[in-house]
């Protein structure tokens, strides 16, 4: 059987079993705090097992797309090194809602795996929860008892809390739960071990394939548990394992779902995969294999490579495969984008968004591939400075700081500065390096720490958001919870009422006040979580149960609410000047101005940004009242023509915000017609990422802001030129100017050429070398001119000038090259810094480096002196 059999065989079946087959929620996830990415298949559901949602059907079946490369479930580091972990992966799953329960949940699974798929009895293993004193829990006797009637007692095993019991967090849904367990090892290796010795021992060939989770409990914030208000079914099998076991293979990677993926990186490196576990070649090419899809998937649902949160980690995921392809495949150039045809061929028809974005995560991972390659290249160069610096201080054990530094300011891989260090006979200091990791992790840690104590449940209520239609509203808080982090101590309050928009759709959440005749608390943000709206107050009432007025800011709110309509227009604007290949990539709406990035692959004209503008401004003048649509079908939503966008998770039903021709399903705030948003403008565009535009733009009250500044300043311009021809004064300035800066230039280079003559004569020998350290107080250009002339003409020499133009410290060094490779001047200049406080760069030949303090300026001279 082929993957995509195996794929469609188990959606088949459970369909049969009266589940509705819904889609793979995004990878990526927007509006859960808790989590950044779906680590598991019940994530889409949980709100669910909480009781917040009703579900769309008491039995449902998927496979979700997975990523584990954070928090407790973390399998980043073990990719590649064995033949199962991955970073991106498939679970399949069927679901129920207190509907069936453990009976059901076990005779489906044994039924799918020896009936349909035919995986032979006698290789199969199953556990269950053997109880937790600790916790009051029993053995799942229910458990036991209905898989006798389907598989013999001795392979029926008991598993600790640790192996089966299911927690998705630190808080949560949780229950007991059963895994089924596959040995595929030869006759002969069964003859020797049984399976029951080598379950949950991590023996590559006795692998789990699927859990079956019994959700039965809520884990607290306090530790401790309490009953759901109903019994569900949450279970996963690993698809890649699946196909393994289906498919005769001893790795997931032998499968079809990985080879067309290694056969594309054989060609392109000409490397043969062997499937060796210790061969590096073959480690790196799993790692490729495995990172391509994992990155892929995150940059088709939305998620670009950054510098923080979730991007952070999809950079780190992409720079890991980079690393390993560069270091043990030979690759110094981008090839993993050419990866991403090979995945869509593979998945595209099941998953259409990698067939969509193709062209757009193909852009996205070149560009990421060229800037780390980059990385490498200018780290490669620094590390050897490094090392030769370490040699000549006659040390064994290359500086920690420096050493870290590569690795976290510039990004340089640790293993690879340890290589390169190992084969010029140094180390690195490992636990000093390790000391330091730990440090910037506990101070990141600390900066977000966050402690949430329990909810306090003052009513069962389901609470309504009102802010579609009003400001403020009549209310009471059906719960809260103290939250406590670096700040302070805050409470987090439920309203039943709730005029607060949360944070959502790249819309801001409101502030604003919660009071009442005794009482009054700021209202410092709102958010989702949940299914429920939460603001963030700063304080906790005296009585919780008494009536509140909840106040939304009400100005903020119209300049969001304002900027949010404008972004709409925009949209529109954009796919009728740049193509309809234009699409939303991510957005941030605030009072102040609005932020959107879309598709596109070059930089847009100045033609192009004003006929966006005008367009919109027209729309705005047109007064185009608003059409919304708070409950429709999202198929006749989008039969009508809505935009949807990818990476974002629809109901079945959906709110479709309509200004005239601009339809797009939207949960955000928005002005009644378009003449309240008054006037929009464009204040820059550039680019986000590779393919990725961002235009920064204002409307209402700051767009009317900026132009009164504009005439302010142009009125400012005209008194101080005294001229109503601002433009013209201005041009004749310019031309003035560029005649001065000319004969000062001129000026400048007759000043130097005599300095040149003094300077070539103020050498000193020193030993078999020369060296001048000067003080002058020419500028920068005029010293990079003279040292460059000096390198030509005054061969084995060391040049060190250090200046105090314009007030500011500044020291340059020239290295002779016939010198370069025994002295570097970035390593001097390194040193030299030290004393004006400041820091340069550059390269062996010639290095730059500005300062603070400019007295510092003699002690870098009397230092130089003793080079």
């Amino acid at each position: 059987m082929t993957s995509q059999e195996i794929r469609q065989k188990f959606l088949d079946y459970f369909k049969s079993k009266g589940h509705l087959i819904v889609p793979s929620a995004p990878i990526v996830l927007k509006d859960d705090p808790t989590l950044m990415f779906s680590n598991s298949g019940m994530t889409q559901f949980k709100d669910f097992f909480l009781g917040y949602k009703t579900p769309t059907a008491p039995r449902i079946a998927d496979t979700q797309k997975c990523l584990r490369v954070s928090g407790k479930h973390n399998d980043l580091d073990d990719v590649g090194r064995d033949t199962y972990h991955h970073t991106m992966f498939e679970m399949l799953g069927n679901w129920s809602f207190g509907d069936y329960f453990k009976k059901d949940a076990i005779a489906f699974a044994w039924e799918l795996l020896t009936e349909v798929y035919g995986i032979p009895k006698e290789n199969l293993y199953v556990t269950i929860f053997e109880g937790d004193a600790s916790e009051n829990l029993e053995r799942d006797q229910d458990a036991y008892d209905f898989w006798k009637s389907h598989i013999s007692e001795d392979r029926i095993i008991n598993g600790n809390k640790k192996d089966n019991f299911w927690e998705m967090g630190e808080s949560g849904p949780c229950g007991p739960c059963s895994e089924i367990h596959v040995d595929l090892r030869t006759e002969e290796e069964k003859a020797k071990v049984s399976g029951l010795e080598l379950v949950n021992n991590d023996h590559p060939q006795v692998v789990e394939v699927w859990n079956l989770v019994f959700m039965e409990f809520n884990r607290k914030a306090d530790k401790t548990l309490e009953k759901l208000p109903a019994q569900h079914v949450d279970t996963g099998m690993g698809f890649e394992r699946l196909c393994m076991a289906l498919q005769g293979k001893s790795s997931n990677y032998d499968t079809d779902v990985f080879t067309p993926l290694i056969a594309k990186v054989e060609k392109l490196s000409g490397k043969k995969y062997t499937g060796i576990l210790e061969d590096e070649k073959d480690i790196a090419i799993r790692v490729v294999v495995d990172h391509i899809r994992a990155v892929s998937f995150a940059i088709a649902d939305g998620q670009l490579p950054s510098n923080g949160g979730a991007g952070y980690v999809i950079r780190r995921i992409l720079r890991r495969g980079i690393s390993y392809s560069y270091r043990f495949l030979g690759m110094k150039e981008p090839f993993l984008y050419k990866l991403v045809a090979v995945l869509q061929e593979q998945m595209g028809a099941f998953f259409p968004e990698l067939e969509k974005q193709g062209k757009l995560v193909s852009e996205v991972i070149k560009s990421e591939e060229e800037s780390f390659l980059r990385t490498i290249e200018n780290g490669l160069i620094r590390v050897e400075k490094l090392i030769q610096q370490t040699i000549a201080n006659n040390a064994k054990v290359l500086p920690t700081e420096e050493v870290f530094e590569l690795y976290d300011t510039y990004g340089f891989p640790d293993d690879l500065t340890r290589i390169i260090a190992e084969e010029k006979g140094l180390t690195i200091d490992e636990e000093g390096f390790k000391q330091a990791l730990n440090e910037q992790k506990k101070r990141s840690k600390a900066d977000s720490a966050q402690k949430v104590y329990d909810w306090v449940t003052l009513e069962e209520k389901p609470e309504n958001f009102v802010g579609y239609d009003q400001f403020e509203s009549q209310t009471y808080i059906t719960r809260y919870r103290k939250v406590e982090n670096k700040d302070g101590e805050f409470y987090q309050v439920v309203l039943s009422e709730s005029p607060f928009y949360p944070e959502g759709g790249g819309q801001v959440g409101d502030k604003g006040t919660l009071e009442n005749a005794v009482e009054s608390f700021e209202v410092l943000e709102t958010k989702k979580e949940n299914g429920l709206i939460i603001s963030l107050i700063n304080g906790l009432p005296k009585d919780a149960g008494a009536v509140f007025y909840a106040k939304v800011n009400v100005s903020e709110r119209k300049n969001s609410q304002a900027n949010h309509s404008v972004t709409h227009l925009l949209h529109e604007a954009l796919r009728e000047v740049l193509g309809t290949h234009v699409e939303q990539k991510g957005s941030f709406v605030g009072p102040d101005y609005l932020r959107f990035d879309f598709s596109h692959f070059n930089k847009m004209t100045e033609e192009e940004l004003a006929l966006v503008e005008n367009k919109v401004n027209a729309k705005i003048k047109e007064n185009i009242a608003l059409q919304e649509f708070r409950n429709i079908p999202i198929r006749e939503a989008l039969d009508r023509g809505a935009m949807a966008l990818f990476g974002e998770k629809y109901g079945d039903n959906v709110r479709m915000i309509q200004f005239g021709t601009s339809m797009e399903l939207c949960g955000g705030t928005h002005v009644k017609s378009t003449s309240e948003i008054g006037h929009f403008k464009i204040i820059s565009e550039s680019s986000a990422a590779a393919g990725i535009r961002r235009i920064e733009a204002i409307s209402g009250d700051k767009a009317e802001e900026y132009f009164k500044n504009l005439e302010k300043q142009v009125a400012e311009l005209s008194q101080l030129l005294k001229s109503k021809d601002v433009v013209r004064s201005i041009e004749k300035l310019m031309e003035e100017n560029a005649t001065l800066r000319a004969e000062v230039d001129a000026m400048k280079k007759e000043k130097a050429k005599g300095e040149i003559g003094e300077w070539k004569g103020a050498y000193e020998q020193k030993g078999d070398k020369l060296l001048l350290v000067k003080r002058t107080s020419l500028d920068a250009g005029s010293v990079k001119d003279i040292i460059f002339q000096l390198k030509k003409e005054i061969p084995t020499s060391i040049t060190v000038i250090l200046s105090d133009a314009d007030g500011k410290p500044m020291i340059t060094v020239g290295v002779s090259d016939d010198l370069a490779g025994i002295y570097q001047a970035g390593a001097l200049i390194k040193d030299l810094a030290k004393e004006i406080q400041g820091g340069g760069g550059g390269n062996p030949g010639f290095a730059t480096a500005g300062g603070k303090n400019l007295d510092g300026l003699e002690n870098a001279y009397q230092k130089a002196l003793n080079l």
